[in-house]
């Protein structure tokens, strides 16, 4: 299994673990380590699949359906809805050898950790989560249960996601942003010249800015696209068929 190391000073007890595409056992479109139990591969083949991504942790991943919206998920709410699915965008925990864990395929995932390695999150945005809070609302939740750390406390990691030059959008997303949270920062968006309406989105930078905004200032990451690089991850964007690779966090005990 190929891994991708983030490259951020969390503390020794934070342990993290970001998939590729590469080391598992699904045949194409899936091919091979594809973690997603909802895109149409064989159940077999992504059961096994988790079983190679997952050994080695301290236990069974909190796997989310993830909706494109803002729900987080707490160790307070998983308590309350113990067995059942968790419709959620974000996870954050408290509770050592909890792991966190979020699927993407060009969306961004974001890791979080606070200085003393006690608290965790991982959150997945895409535009329309980026646009609408799950980074506000996971940040919320993590000081929550944090005993006494600020956001200043906190650093965020942002994974493999669609790249600057490959993130097409239109007019729609450019006003999304404009109408909602921090101000834009001038280079977000940059017109593309031979396509009218048509803009080149930098989730990295507008992710930041949100980031910024609640008080997170070491933030880390941010250097990879998910379209261009064709070996090591799945991308929704350019294959519409495709697998998802994972990102999980969690504290050692």
């Amino acid at each position: 299994m190929s891994l991708v190391e983030p490259q951020w000073p969390a503390p020794k007890s934070v342990h993290t673990r970001v998939s590729t595409r590469l080391g598992g056992v699904s045949q194409a479109p899936y091919d091979s380590l594809n973690l997603g139990n909802h895109v149409g591969d064989r159940t077999e083949a992504v059961l096994l699949n988790r079983t190679i991504f997952t050994k080695g942790m301290p236990g069974e991943p909190i796997w989310l359906k993830q909706t494109h919206r803002t729900t987080v998920s707490t160790p307070n709410s998983r308590d309350l809805n113990r067995g059942m699915s968790i419709e959620a965008d974000a996870s954050v925990t408290n509770v050592p050898e909890e792991v966190l864990v979020i699927m993407t395929a060009d969306c961004l995932p974001v890791l979080f950790t606070n200085s003393k390695g006690t608290t965790v999150g991982a959150a997945h945005a895409g535009w329309r989560g980026l646009c609408t809070g799950i980074l506000e609302n996971t940040i919320t939740e993590l000081l929550k249960i944090s005993d006494g750390s600020t956001a200043a406390d906190f650093m965020a990691w942002l994974g493999p996601a669609i790249g600057p030059e490959s993130f097409e959008v239109g007019e729609d997303v450019v006003k999304s942003f404009q109408d909602s949270g921090p101000p834009v920062p001038k280079n977000a968006f940059t017109e593309i010249s031979h396509k009218p309406g048509k803009f080149l989105a930098d989730i990295y930078m507008l992710a930041r800015a949100r980031l910024e905004a609640c008080g997170i200032k070491m933030i880390f990451g941010g250097e990879y696209c998910t379209v261009r690089d064709q070996q090591q991850f799945f991308s929704y964007r350019r294959d519409g068929e495709t697998g998802r690779f994972a990102s999980a966090i969690w504290i050692e005990k």
